[in-house]
């Protein structure tokens, strides 16, 4: 499956996701095929109590089996063990809830010894036939009609960064580095620029920088992410390869000539001024993110086979590839040993994990495993990598009465998957999982700590009235067994920013105002609401000052008065800077406040927080920015200005401009070139850098004045 068909699919998803339903849905059977271990255990959350006198287990033939049923999360989670290896169903008994009777549901499971590897290919064709018969019922259509569909539609604590004597990436864990379009060792600047180019600046004279090279791709390789390694540069991105046919050519070969490769090349830069290539290989699919930590480098991509309209399936083809230089210039498909199923898969996808030891990066082997199933957002500690993946309990509508349209367009109630491995070098081993109820915002609402995992999610939409969206804190053991929990916070409002700060966690919820919420996480089995900041505006980025404030990246927003009555309309208006002080933490509050222009005013550190500038021994930080503004009585919203500001925040004086590196709009242009646009900023020494596509600009950290600059050509 490749671009077109899932950003249609990606498209229902999304839609569904904002018009989700309870699991309990009247006279309809839910469908929930779950593999595990029966060292591990099935778990079933629920979006309404159950009682474990509710709760029973039958076999494959039908026969109840004595199962041990433990009934936590308040009546929501169920635990199923001490059962043999086999096929399972566990049935809820009917039952009346809030005056409305439910009938009986089914869940099914499977318990295996240990999680289940696809040996063969006749096994790999069995799991895609039975995905695409389930896919089948999702959409409640014929194959056929469905084909024809688819062919029309088009913390630990924060890193160190910036303690030293030049810039790191903003990383979210300590210890472990994030993948970036900007790094520097202080004396050069390696950078992705244009398209399929990596520039190497020297900026050891910082009165006179200099374009040391520039590393140009050949056509069809476009680079994205780096890592810096010693005098090793890693450099990531994407390369289009031609769709291979399997055994027998399908119709997709024709319609979608090209599949993506996610290509890592290893540069020794011991000379910048003249890099050389060590070595290439790469894992079929788009990135999902890349971590290092320590000499050991990580990625994790998404493969989607373009499986729907073959006539007959093909392991060959429903395998993904990978390569290496260093063994063959040829790719090679994944061994049959090498790809497990995850629990819970039931999506024709994989997530592919590659790992490497770049302490010798021309010989040390590349390791990578294919896991069955469909990921999202990733998170990763030094020991553990975590992914993520939404699940949807469905309602068979030939059950239910529901129309083909409305079973298209709402999958079912949104849970998520969480799956966590172990790692051990290049040794990436599948530990355990958990499904919690809810959707999380991005990585920064996951955090392992102490052994646990800690995790904020929103449950529901805000746009159900009659079951409106909530908000939940739950804790999780080394096992991903649920140990304590905050649930039901600011009802009819969703996440928009989180962070945990070792023993507490923050989160920022929206609907009208921004509540600052203060959770005590010390103990794991009873984390609780300490207090609670009403304030207007929302944060969407989240950072530690220290250990009693936070700054807050976001907007002001305003309430108009809706004209047919009922809730107001709210509207962003500018940027904001929010300093809190979080010295009591039951009275959290916001010491100061900076408004950034107007309605239309953006960042990049609003949804990228690499692009955060912080100088820590100054107490500086910057981002890059849009300034725009309301012109005359017709509020019509115009560029002002654009560029980057820095400024210098502490506990003591607040909020403080230092650095103003804004240039007027004089051209009239609504929009700021991509080109031209401030992408990161960093420092080396007593100089701040910005970095656009066209070229790099140096100022004094003292005074802010410009020294000198280089274009990149």
């Amino acid at each position: 499956m490749r671009k077109s068909t899932m950003g249609f699919i990606a498209a229902i998803l999304i839609i569904a996701g904002t018009i989700t339903s309870s699991v309990f849905i009247q006279q309809g059977e839910v469908v929930a095929a779950t593999d595990t271990t029966t060292n591990q255990g099935w778990s079933k959350v629920f979006f309404k109590t159950v009682k474990k006198s509710d709760l029973f287990v039958t076999n494959d033939q039908g026969k109840r089996v004595a199962a041990e049923i433990t009934v936590s999360n308040k009546g929501k989670t169920a635990h199923i063990k001490g059962i043999e290896p086999g096929s399972y169903t566990l049935h809820v008994k009917p039952r009346t809830v809030d005056g409305n009777q439910y009938g009986t549901h089914t869940f099914k499971f499977r318990m295996d010894e240990v999680l289940p590897k696809v040996a063969t290919e006749k096994e790999l064709v069995a799991y895609f036939e039975r995905v695409k018969k389930q896919q089948s019922i999702l959409f409640n259509a014929p194959q056929e009609a469905a084909k024809e569909k688819l062919e029309t539609a088009d913390s630990a604590k924060e890193s160190s960064a910036g303690s030293s004597d030049h810039s790191t990436t903003n990383n979210q864990v300590a210890g472990v580095d994030e993948a970036d379009m900007v790094k520097t060792d202080g004396e050069y600047i390696y950078a992705v620029v244009g398209e399929g180019k990596v520039t190497i600046t020297d900026i050891r004279d910082s009165k006179n920088i200099q374009m040391a090279t520039s590393i140009k791709m050949e056509e069809g390789f476009y680079p994205s992410q780096l890592f810096l390694h010693g005098k090793t540069l890693v450099v990531l991105g994407e390369k289009h390869t031609p769709y291979r046919e399997g055994k027998q050519a399908a119709s997709s070969d024709r319609m979608m000539p090209v599949n993506s490769m996610t290509t890592v090349r290893l540069y020794d830069v011991s000379n910048p001024k003249s890099p050389s290539l060590l070595r290439e290989f790469g894992a079929e699919g788009y990135l999902s993110g890349a971590r290092k930590a320590g000499d050991m480098l990580y990625f994790v991509t998404n493969v989607h086979p373009y499986f729907w309209t073959m006539d007959q399936f093909d392991g060959d083809v429903l395998r993904p590839s990978m390569y290496d230089s260093k063994e063959s210039s040829d790719k090679q498909l994944i061994d049959y040993k090498n790809i497990t199923i995850l629990p819970g898969a039931t999506e024709p996808s994989y997530s592919v994990i590659t790992a490497i030891n770049l302490s010798s990066p021309t010989t040390n082997k590349v390791v990578t495993k294919g896991y069955l199933g469909s990921s999202e957002q990733l998170y990763m500690s030094k020991d553990n990598l975590y992914l993520t993946a939404t699940t949807y309990e469905q309602q068979q509508a030939s059950n239910t009465g529901t129309s083909n349209m409305t079973m298209m367009w709402n999958p079912g109630v949104a849970n998520t998957e969480l799956f966590k491995f172990t790692l051990k070098g290049t040794d990436v081993t599948f530990h355990s999982s958990a499904e919690l109820k809810g959707r999380l915002l991005n990585q920064f609402s996951m955090d392992e700590y102490k052994g646990n995992f800690r995790v904020v999610m929103t449950e529901g939409t805000m746009w159900d009235d009659k079951n409106p969206s909530k908000n939940h804190l739950f804790i999780l053991d080394q096992n991903m067994k649920m140990t304590g929990s905050v649930e039901g916070l600011a009802k009819g409002e969703r996440i928009y920013s989180a962070r945990f700060m070792g023993d507490k966690a923050y989160m920022v919820t929206f609907r009208e105002t921004d509540p600052l919420f203060v959770i005590d996480v010390a103990n794991p089995r009873a984390p609780k609401v300490l207090g609670e900041l009403k304030i207007p505006g929302f944060s969407n980025y989240l950072h530690p000052l220290d250990e009693n404030h936070l700054i807050g990246f976001g907007y002001e927003t305003v309430a108009e008065k809706n004209p047919n009555g009922g809730e107001p309309f709210i509207l962003t208006m500018g940027m904001k800077i929010s300093l809190f002080d979080i010295t009591d933490f039951t009275n959290p509050k916001e010491q100061d406040t900076e408004i950034i222009g107007g309605r239309g005013t953006y960042s990049p550190i609003q949804y990228d927080h690499k692009a955060l500038f912080q100088h820590k021994d100054r107490s500086l930080y910057g981002f890059p920015v849009m300034v725009y503004d309301e012109i005359g009585k017709d509020h019509y919203v115009e560029l002002q200005s654009m560029g980057a500001l820095v400024y210098e925040i502490t506990p003591e004086n607040g909020i403080v401009l230092k650095g103003d590196l804004l240039t007027k709009n004089t051209r009239g242009e609504q929009y700021m070139e991509w080109e031209e646009q401030i992408h990161r900023m960093l420092y080396s020494k007593d100089e701040l850098y910005t970095i656009s596509m066209k070229g790099i600009n140096n100022y004094s950290l003292d005074t802010f004045a410009p020294i000198g600059s280089v274009k990149i050509d």
